[in-house]
């Protein structure tokens, strides 16, 4: 396999959005080249926005709306079947455990590997998966987690328990599991089969059996708004469902570390010699960032839209690089770069970053801010991301 896409999510975006937005990358790449893997690169949740506190710097938080969950669960499940390895990805990102080995003299992330090679479920499990015609997909699952550079990454980060890897084990098992059958053509199991199996899985793995939920945070961020009665009245649901789209910005200036190592993580885990990362918004400011601070030779193509990495550079916002200096020298990756003017948040790269990226413009016929999030299913991009990449 000669390279794999990795796709980079912008601002505002979690679970119920990103899982459609990833259906669309994916079908979009399929329609130019259908023998290229897509892998996805999904931070809104773990490092994207969050009221923490539970909304103490709203006044009245729960009474104007704030709060509500909605169906976090469903769309963390929408998540893992996409990429079941999301959450042990995830787990990479952690710091190496304090205090050294087990009773057996052997430290903690041996032990969890020796857990997942020597596991094979039990009667009541394998009972379960067979009444449903899952047996043969869970023993395919079982098969390539422990061929994943993922399971091996997560295991490092494992505490003496190992319970946050084995939990994300369980759930990245059940949902390979569930998204090769479907894609089989078989009927898709509902929640509460899904629920079952879940929780005889972990009893297995001696987890909780706990369901995706504790995977995805509920995403929110401060709200700036409240100029009239109505958005006061409503100031609550402001913060949950528009906010994390300036949240993210402010929150990636801030600490966007963990964003750009979930991307090099993604990367380095992708197959093929090569690499194309598309990105969106703001991931399309965190990966420039990401290769400007680091060498990383697979990557050689990039793919910007409606992105700000230009703007911020031009106006000494970006975390990399100081407008006075230009990238480094190990930063040649061909670049493209897509806006829309319509969109107020896409820029032009070209005449910032001259001799390293091209750009290309298009019309998504939306006006802003849904001109935004209109690109994937607008044929100008994929035929601008296919000529340009041959």
């Amino acid at each position: 396999m000669d390279r794999s896409i990795v796709f980079v999510h912008g601002t505002g975006v979690r679970a119920r959005s990103y899982t459609r937005t990833f259906k669309s990358v994916s079908d979009g790449v399929a329609g130019i080249r259908p023998d290229v893997p897509i892998r996805g690169c999904f931070w809104g949740e773990a490092m994207g926005s969050s009221m923490a506190l539970g909304g103490l710097s709203v006044p009245d938080y729960d009474g104007t709306g704030g709060g509500r969950t909605g169906d976090d669960e469903i769309a963390a499940w929408g998540v893992l079947y996409n990429d079941p390895w999301h959450e042990l990805r995830l787990l990479t990102l952690l710091p190496p455990p304090q205090g050294g080995l087990m009773r057996a003299g052997e430290p903690p992330s041996a032990v969890f590997l020796r857990t997942i090679r020597d596991y094979a479920p039990g009667p009541e499990l394998r009972d379960a998966l067979a009444d449903k015609e899952l047996l043969p997909y869970f023993e395919e699952a079982l098969a390539e987690l422990r061929t994943r550079p993922e399971l091996r990454d997560a295991a490092r980060t494992a505490d003496r328990t190992g319970d946050e890897q084995r939990r994300a084990t369980a759930r990245a098992v059940l949902a390979y599991t569930l998204a090769a059958a479907a894609e089989d053509g078989l009927d898709t199991v509902d929640g509460r089969a899904r629920d079952d199996l879940m929780a005889l899985l972990g009893a297995e793995l001696a987890t909780d059996g706990r369901s995706a939920r504790g995977l995805l945070r509920k995403a929110s961020a401060p709200v700036l708004l409240g100029l009239t009665s109505l958005v006061t009245r409503r100031r609550g649901r402001i913060g949950d469902t528009s906010m994390p789209f300036l949240g993210d910005i402010l929150r990636y200036q801030a600490r966007g570390k963990g964003v750009r190592d979930l991307i090099r993580r993604t990367v380095e885990d992708a197959p093929g010699e090569r690499v194309t990362v598309i990105a969106h918004s703001l991931g399309g400011v965190a990966t420039v960032d990401l290769l400007i601070q680091e060498d990383l030779p697979r990557v050689d193509q990039l793919v910007t839209v409606g992105s700000q990495a230009a703007h911020f550079y031009e106006i000494g916002a970006l975390v990399s690089l100081d407008r006075t200096s230009p990238p480094p020298e190990h930063f040649r990756p061909r670049w493209l770069n897509i806006y829309d003017p319509r969109d107020l948040l896409s820029f032009t790269a070209a005449p910032v970053f001259p001799g390293f990226a091209t750009d290309t413009a298009v019309d998504n016929r939306q006006p802003f801010p849904s001109s935004h999030s209109a690109y994937w299913g607008n044929p100008q991009v994929w035929e601008a991301i296919s000529a340009w990449s041959v």
